[in-house]
């Protein structure tokens, strides 16, 4: 452009900030979201899919119901509320996404369904083990690649929620880069420089990435698919 300059490898936004500093800077937000979330509401989900899996029940079924309510709440909606009752922040943003993942349990509660079968877990039982040390020394370790799995594959799904949120004001407050707030700020001018492409496409690439890795990561953990 006229009057431009190398120095700003991607151009300056609006107010003449570094659009390549802010994209990276973003970057980290997006990955610090992710991670936080993910071990907070994946944790819960997790406890939350071996304890109903194991001693089914009445105990699964007063807990997968109250899964099941957690999963039609609206999760935008509920981010916007918690939004305006706590303030913007980091921290609200975390809570917000960690309680709408904890419902991604019932994988977990499945896998477990079938281990609590298994001839390892009956033997546990005949040697007079208790459920918690069954459920800790037993089912845990078996249930950890999939939900390691699962947790690759939902960074992309944090990621969006992120920039979702934040697109609509209830996430990171400004002036800290992120994603979804470049894009709103810049949603007036898509295809210029500063504009809201750069971001949207840092997060198609980001989101792609993990889903890649999430594949790569569930081939090689899983025998029957590294046989192939």
């Amino acid at each position: 452009m006229t009057g431009g300059s190398d120095k700003y490898l991607l151009g300056t936004d609006a107010f003449g900030r570094d659009i390549l500093s802010r994209l990276i800077y973003g970057a980290r937000i997006s990955l610090l979201v992710a991670l936080l979330a993910l071990t907070a509401g994946g944790g819960v989900g997790l406890a939350v899919g071996i304890v109903a899996g194991y001693l089914g029940g009445a105990v699964d079924s007063v807990l997968m119901r109250v899964v099941d309510a957690a999963f039609t709440f609206p999760a935008i909606l509920f981010a916007l509320l918690l939004a305006v009752t706590m303030g913007q922040g980091l921290g609200t943003l975390i809570i917000a996404i960690s309680l709408l993942l904890w419902a991604a349990s019932q994988e977990s509660s499945g896998r477990v369904l079938s281990l609590r079968q298994r001839d390892f877990v009956a033997l546990a039982r005949v040697r007079g083990c208790s459920a918690l040390r069954i459920m800790l020394t037993h089912i845990l370790p078996n249930v950890l690649n999939t939900f390691m799995v699962l947790v690759t594959l939902n960074i992309g799904v944090v990621i969006i929620a992120e920039a979702t949120l934040s697109f609509l004001g209830a996430g990171i407050p400004p002036p800290t880069p992120s994603w979804g707030l470049m894009i709103s700020e810049g949603r007036g001018r898509i295809a210029m420089p500063g504009g809201g492409a750069d971001p949207g496409i840092a997060i198609t690439l980001m989101v792609l990435s993990v889903n890649l890795f999430g594949d790569w990561l569930r081939d090689r953990l899983d025998p029957r698919l590294r046989q192939l």
